[in-house]
């Protein structure tokens, strides 16, 4: 691969798409856009990127945005603990580094939600430290080129092509790991069958010469999801909803949420539900169902829209017309379905 550094450069010089963040290489522009990208896909996070940029344009400003303010801009990437990371990590770089960011992997690690990806993307893009930023793409790109049947899964498998591909590193390093990424983006490309004739990694592929490239990488066979279902409710009060903040652990803690019940439930079990715990209702309907998938889990969710003629006095929950519930409340992408069609009601 070391032959093939040079017109690496130059591929990616003549051919890498025009994305945002690759504007300028301010650190702190690309550490937010290393960890939308992160579980994201680039289409997903453009928009995301530039919104963020508008609202919280320097590392003092996201120090001391509002909580609330942060998830709802972060409204839809997942992953929320990346966003409460990013608050972290800004108001130590303000009081311990001035506002300066780090300009080495060894200080970058240490900071919350910074791993060894974003800390080697971080160091190399910005201040051309010789650390290979390996992702899947760049994995892909490896175990092909070498025909290498590794299991990427295995940590110490990818230590050791970091440690190769770092033996390479020009000084130009920062350039050429987002070359492999991009490679691997566009070219070597993880479903179907790569387009190898624009690779200028091509020449020496061992995958593209004995036509393994499908057969790579090696790794670990997806274990199923769990499923959980849950019984989502609806409750109307004048024209408006009852939400309610989440819990401080657990999946998607202290976002806000339409009250649920684990488990499915038929329209009487729901009815007899508002009858133990003392809510008078006018109408339970059923009313939307949706399917989320987590990295982890998979949610199958049913719901009921239930009219009540006097307020929740339950303290956890809140009461909010739609425009407002939607422009002030960060609600996770598995409630979004039960929020639009709200909308046709």
């Amino acid at each position: 691969m070391k032959r093939c550094v040079d017109q690496v450069l130059k591929w990616y010089l003549e051919n890498r798409r025009d994305l945002p963040w690759r504007v300028d290489t301010d650190p702190y522009h690309i550490w937010i856009s290393e960890v939308m990208l992160q579980q994201t896909r680039i289409e997903s996070v453009i928009d995301y990127y530039l919104r963020f940029l508008k609202e919280v344009p320097t590392i003092f400003v996201l120090a001391t945005i509002d909580d609330e303010k942060l998830l709802k801009l972060w409204e839809g990437l997942g992953y929320y603990s990346r966003a409460r990371n990013l608050k972290k990590t800004a108001s130590i770089i303000v009081s311990k580094y001035a506002g300066i960011f780090p300009t080495t992997y060894a200080e970058l690690i240490t900071l919350p939600g910074i791993g060894d990806y974003t800390a080697s993307a971080i160091s190399s893009i910005c201040f051309q430290e010789k650390k290979a930023t390996v992702d899947g793409n760049v994995l892909r790109v490896y175990t092909r080129f070498f025909g290498d049947y590794s299991n990427i899964s295995d940590l110490k498998v990818r230590r050791r092509i970091a440690g190769e591909l770092e033996a390479i590193l020009p000084k130009e390093s920062g350039i050429f790991n987002q070359a492999l990424m991009e490679i691997g983006e566009v070219v070597c490309i993880p479903k179907g069958v790569p387009n190898c004739l624009l690779c200028p990694l091509n020449e020496y592929c061992i995958s593209s010469k004995k036509c393994i490239y499908l057969e790579l990488p090696v790794k670990n066979l997806k274990k199923d999801k769990k499923i959980v279902e849950y019984t989502v409710l609806i409750f109307k009060c004048d024209d408006q909803y009852a939400i309610q903040k989440r819990k401080n652990k657990g999946l998607l803690h202290q976002l806000w949420q339409f009250p649920n019940l684990e488990g499915t439930y038929t329209s009487k079990q729901i009815e007899d539900y508002l009858i133990k715990k003392h809510i008078v209702y006018r109408s339970v309907k059923k009313f939307t169902e949706s399917t989320h998938v987590f990295t982890h889990q998979k949610w199958k969710m049913i719901s009921y829209y239930i009219e009540i003629d006097h307020f929740l006095t339950d303290s956890s929950f809140v009461f909010k017309s739609l425009d407002i519930i939607r422009n002030d409340y960060a609600i996770p992408t598995a409630f979004q379905p039960f929020l639009r069609d709200l909308s046709f009601v």
